[in-house]
């Protein structure tokens, strides 16, 4: 496992301390399981992101009619 120092604002810190009291939780702990969750969530919208791009490319878009599909779909739902 490696090993990372980082500067942390007081608050953050703060927070960081109150959680692994109220949970008997580690601060290591819970700043790791935070960690993994961004860096899942940013990894997933990166490669949607360049899976879009690669379709756009290619020249795969909805047609008029199924964007109009979709958004009457919306505006029903919103009522």
């Amino acid at each position: 496992m490696s090993v990372m120092s980082l500067r942390i604002p007081e608050d953050v810190a703060e927070t960081l301390t109150n959680l692994a009291k109220a949970t008997g939780r580690s601060k290591s702990f819970l700043a790791v399981d935070a960690l993994r969750e961004y860096l899942a969530r940013e990894a997933w919208q990166i490669e949607e992101i360049q899976k879009a791009l690669k379709e756009a490319d290619a020249g795969e878009f909805a047609t008029v009619a199924e964007v109009n599909a979709v958004a009457a779909k919306w505006r029903a739902n919103a009522d």
